[in-house]
């Protein structure tokens, strides 16, 4: 039986306890993180822990652990569970109170984790995947992990339906990001992606490829690019927590270029993989 994280202490699946009353199951009212585990090991464990401290914050829910404390009890849950490969799922919530929209006086946050063993996605990254354009029907401030994930549910599952392995959401004609992933077009040498506003959620994997970028000598423009200039790149691809590097080969029926990894693509995933010391993409 799997042990979960509740509220400071590790317990038994079987004896985690939440309230019919929770806010994040009321309001989706909390944030929440992914981090990843290789060989045992949290990858970027820092920065996504400082992502949901400030996600936290951003919505007025203070954790009640330091950021030291914190991360050692992710550690430790990794470790008690014995998980290699796989991630880490960890939310807060602003707490159990009779059901009402404003803040209630006297809850007590609800901190919740459990790991799951997740295999790379090899096979995808070494041939790319395929993704589906779509309206931007979401908040306006995606800046926040937060639990309220609706509208990035409707257009993965949309793409889900439609064929495809994700959704790269626009607004007007502007391309944002994915339902859960960044985006980006390599065009004549240069990586453009949205800028870290509050439209788009600024990736832990962003972050990681700004540096690779920066290592290999390629420069990175953040600004927004409309739709017809996605389809019009020389490579594109997505990242998020799961997905590492992945190249986006097709968008909404049209090849992005002939169709195959890009080369730029290819010396990022190269990157990525020593970074996190694996080589297995070809």
């Amino acid at each position: 039986m799997e042990w979960i994280l509740s509220n400071g202490e590790l317990v038994k699946e079987q004896d985690l306890e939440i309230s019919k009353e929770d806010r994040g199951y009321q309001f989706g009212d909390g944030i929440y993180e992914v981090i990843r585990v290789y060989e045992g090991d949290l990858f970027t464990a820092t920065e996504h822990i400082d992502r949901f401290y400030a996600s936290a914050e951003k919505i007025r829910i203070t954790v009640p652990y330091t950021k030291d404390v914190f991360h050692k009890m992710l550690h430790d849950l990794v470790e008690l569970n014995q998980i290699d490969n796989g991630q880490v799922y960890v939310q807060i919530t602003r707490g159990a109170a009779p059901r009402n929209h404003q803040f209630p006086a006297n809850a007590e946050p609800v901190l919740v984790g459990y790991t799951k063993s997740v295999e790379r996605p090899v096979e995808a990254m070494q041939n790319g995947v395929k993704a589906l354009l779509l309206e931007d029907m979401r908040w306006l401030r995606c800046d926040i992990k937060s639990l309220n994930l609706l509208g990035n549910v409707l257009a993965k599952q949309q793409a889900s339906e439609e064929g495809y392995f994700e959704a790269i959401l626009h607004r007007g004609d502007t391309v944002t990001e994915g339902s859960s992933s960044n985006m980006y077009g390599i065009k004549d040498g240069v990586l453009y992606t949205h800028p870290a506003t509050n439209l788009i959620l600024n990736g832990i994997t962003r972050r990681v490829i700004f540096e690779l970028c920066d290592e290999l000598g390629i420069e990175v423009v953040e600004t927004a690019f409309t739709k017809q200039q996605a389809l019009d790149m020389d490579e594109f691809f997505m990242s998020s927590t799961t997905s590492e590097v992945m190249p986006v080969i097709e968008i909404s029926g049209q090849k992005i270029a002939d169709g195959t990894p890009g080369e730029l693509t290819r010396k990022l995933q190269t990157a990525f993989e020593a970074r996190i010391k694996l080589g297995v993409i070809s």
